[in-house]
Parts: structure tokens; C-alpha cells; sequence
């Protein structure tokens, strides 16, 4: 099979959450451990660090994945999902997995999910696990796809186990209640692993306290050893002032410019202290020149990016209540006359919850990512209406920001998110 026809027998195999939802999800790890063991078990070959978190797993972790780079560390980088190309999920010092690799991993493992019949993330996590593991990396960092618990990425004996925070998101899989969803994450804390939590919660802070003194797990609130303060900001840095106890005070340029890296920079740095006792070489040089430079040495997009200046044009994938929030924080920072925002859903997050939350005097335009589980834009609209927000539904995410990009003059913001697969279409 070529690339393309690979892709294609993988979507039509093997169910996709990203793409059907919650029928695709898998409550136990059984598929990924026959996999893996069928791989003669690749997740022990390598050292990792696993995180998981309701907002921030995916900037931290490609915030970590580029300092151990930059360090000097062959290392290794799993997330989901991915933008535009499928090989983002799977990369080495930045680089995406090529496509022969997985062409020959498919092809060689055919015979093996025909019989285990996993689902699309397992396959992923299979494929990641065995390439990391067959390129001798020297650390790899994990991203859970969702919760933590029951995902597949849970078989990994990591050196460090890294929970962001929790919030509201994938309630009909993960429970409905703060404490339950907190519950579904703490279940990465293994006996004897260190874990780091990067914002202490008052409501959930006893979950993992607790979790851990079960599990033997020496814990660090990364929040309670950090402050961070922005000093200044343009579209294409934010400059960060970090101080501790008993550490010289940081100053960091970094190239993710939205306020939230301000909670997911704590995180790191508190990880990578981590790492450094277990003998890892990090100098507070390489953290800087790191995280200056993130997207060129991980390929991240999404996290509030300038797509174009005139209009001003920016995107953002977050997407459930506490994702939004800080959405809107970043967006309140924006000198701007009028807002034009440009949103699409899915069919499985709580709509309401968030359309409650935006601002009734901006200029709406509605779509429908491309995927079943798209919701679909007149739905959306619709539903909009109860919360005094109006605009027009359109027939795609492109033609939607065209006409937000149209309409919108000068001194205008046109902001697009809702959903990561609604920025996915536009980056």
C-alpha cells in the first residue's frame, strides 16, 4: 500500500475517536497490552515521561520534548491528535515518523489487528512505542489522549508522571463531577514514580494526595514552587519572569504567547527539576533557548497563533469551559473594535456550557469541522440564539473565516476555535 492508501485502510479499520467518539473508546488496556506484547513489549525499552491533564498536556509536553532536545537527548514525542498530518503524533527531536515507517508498520502488524481489532489509538500508541523504541531514544514524552487511567498510553513505567490540571471535558467517559474526572487522570500515578500536578485545585488537590500516598508516589504541586509573571508580550513572544525558593529568578522569551503558558511553564520547570535530580544534564540555558523556539523544534500550532495581521487573525484550540475561559482571557488583552468569531463544535462536549460563556457583542460565524463528529453548523446557531449570540451559518471552517476575514476592518479581531479540529482546517 502506498501512504495514502495506508491512511485510508487504518480510518476504515479501526474505529477513531477523534472522528465517532465515545464508540471508539476502549475501557481497559487489553487491546494495547497483547499489541505491545506482540511488539515484545517496546514501552519498557525506553525511559519516558508520561502526562496527562484536562488543558496544557499538549503545549507541556512539547514544551519538555524541546528542552530534552535542545539538552542534547535523542528524545521522543507522542500526542494526539494531530492538525493536519497524521506522522505529528509520532516524532523524534521534531521530526515527524516518515511515511515508509508507517507504511511498514501496518503492513508487517496487518495480520495482528485483524485478530486484537484495536482501535485507531492503540494501533497509534503500538506504532509509537515500537518506532521509539527501535530508534534507541533516549526519553520519550507521553501524551495521554484521554483520561488516564483506561488509556492506552497507561503501560508505560515512566521516570516521571506529569498531571496538568483538571477541568470539564469528556464527562460521559471520564464522569461528572471534578473529583471523578480528577480520579479517571490520577490513575498515570504509579507505586514509587514521582508525580508532578501543575496547578494545585482546591476542589480535586485530596484526589492525588491521597492516590499518591497509596501508590508510594512522591508528589509536587509544581504551582506551589513557582510564580510566574508576564513582563511583555508581542504576537510572536511572551516574556516570562520565573522565581522559586532557593533558585536564582528566570527570565524566558517564549514563543507560545498565550496567557495559560503562564500555568503549563510551572509545570515544566517543576518536571525538569525532576528530571535533573535523576541525573538528567538541564542547564537553565537550555531551558531557555528551548522554549524561545518551541514550534520550530516541535512543529506545535494552534496554541493561540497569529495567522495572518491584517486582518488580525488568530486561532486557539481550546475547547471545553476551562480551555475557553482562558481563550477569552487572551482575547480581552486584544486592543480591538470589533470581534469576529469564527466557531464550530462537536457533538459530544457540552455546547451550552461554553456558549454561555462568550461575549454577546461579537459578529458570529458558524461552521462544521469536517468529521462525523462534527456538529452541525445551523445546530450550533440555533443554539447560540438562546445565549443572544448571532451570526450566519456556513458551509465550511474556510468559507466561515473567509467571511469573517472579509467583514472584519480595520483595527478588527478575527478569532477561530471552538474546536482543535475547526483550527486543524486552518493552520
Amino acid at each position: 500500500m502506498t501512504y495514502q492508501e495506508t491512511l485510508d485502510y487504518l480510518y476504515a479499520q479501526l474505529p477513531m475517536f477523534t472522528r465517532v467518539g465515545i464508540s471508539a473508546f476502549k475501557a481497559n488496556l487489553d487491546n494495547t497490552i497483547e499489541l505491545c506484547a506482540r511488539l515484545d513489549n517496546p514501552q519498557y525499552k525506553f525511559k519516558s515521561i508520561h502526562i496527562a491533564g484536562t488543558n496544557g498536556k499538549g503545549s507541556s509536553s512539547h514544551m519538555l520534548a524541546a528542552v530534552l532536545h535542545t539538552a542534547g537527548y535523542k528524545t521522543g514525542l507522542y500526542t494526539s491528535p494531530h492538525l493536519k498530518d497524521f506522522r505529528e503524533r509520532v516524532r523524534i527531536n521534531g521530526q515527524m515518523i516518515s511515511k515508509q515507517e508507517v507504511i511498514d508498520f501496518v503492513a508487517d502488524h496487518q495480520q495482528d489487528f485483524e485478530q486484537i481489532q484495536p482501535s485507531f489509538f492503540e494501533m497509534t500508541v503500538g506504532l509509537a512505542f515500537d518506532y521509539f523504541a527501535r530508534e534507541q531514544v533516549d526519553i520519550a514524552v507521553i501524551e495521554t489522549g484521554l483520561g488516564g487511567r483506561l488509556d492506552s498510553t497507561n503501560i508505560v513505567n515512566p521516570l516521571v508522571s506529569v498531571i496538568t490540571n483538571i477541568g470539564w471535558d469528556h464527562m460521559n467517559i471520564l464522569g461528572d463531577t471534578l473529583k471523578l474526572i480528577a480520579g479517571e487522570k490520577a490513575g498515570i500515578i504509579k507505586p514509587n514514580i514521582p508525580v508532578i500536578i501543575g496547578e494545585r485545585q482546591h476542589e480535586v488537590a485530596d484526589v492525588f494526595i491521597n492516590k499518591a500516598k497509596e501508590q508510594n508516589a512522591p508528589l509536587i504541586f509544581a504551582s506551589d514552587l513557582y510564580t510566574a509573571e508576564a513582563k511583555n508580550k508581542s504576537n510572536e513572544l511572551l516574556e516570562v519572569a520565573i522565581t522559586a525558593a532557593n533558585q536564582p529568578a528566570l527570565s524566558i522569551q517564549l514563543d507560545l504567547t498565550g496567557s495559560y503558558q503562564l500555568k503549563n511553564i510551572k509545570t515544566v520547570l517543576a518536571t525538569v527539576n525532576e528530571l535533573r535530580s535523576q541525573g538528567f544534564n538541564i542547564t537553565d540555558d537550555h531551558i531557555k533557548t528551548a522554549l524561545h523556539q518551541v514550534k520550530n523544534l516541535t512543529g506545535l500550532h494552534g496554541r493561540w497563533e497569529t495567522l495572518s495581521a491584517n486582518p488580525l487573525t488568530i486561532c486557539d484550540t481550546g475547547h471545553n469551559p476551562d480551555g475557553i475561559q482562558e481563550v477569552l482571557k487572551n482575547i480581552a488583552n486584544v486592543d480591538y473594535k470589533q470581534l469576529h468569531f469564527v466557531i464550530g463544535m462537536v457533538n459530544d462536549k457540552d455546547v451550552s456550557k461554553v456558549l454561555a460563556m462568550l461575549p454577546k457583542d461579537a459578529i458570529y460565524y458558524f461552521c462544521k469541522p469536517d468529521m462525523p463528529r462534527g456538529l452541525e453548523a445551523e445546530v450550533v446557531q440555533q443554539k447560540a440564539l438562546e445565549f443572544d449570540l448571532h451570526g450566519d451559518a456556513h458551509s465550511s471552517v474556510k468559507k466561515a473565516l473567509a467571511a469573517a476575514q472579509s467583514a472584519a476592518k480595520l483595527n478588527d479581531l478575527v478569532f477561530v476555535g471552538g474546536s482543535t479540529f475547526v483550527v486543524a482546517e486552518i493552520v
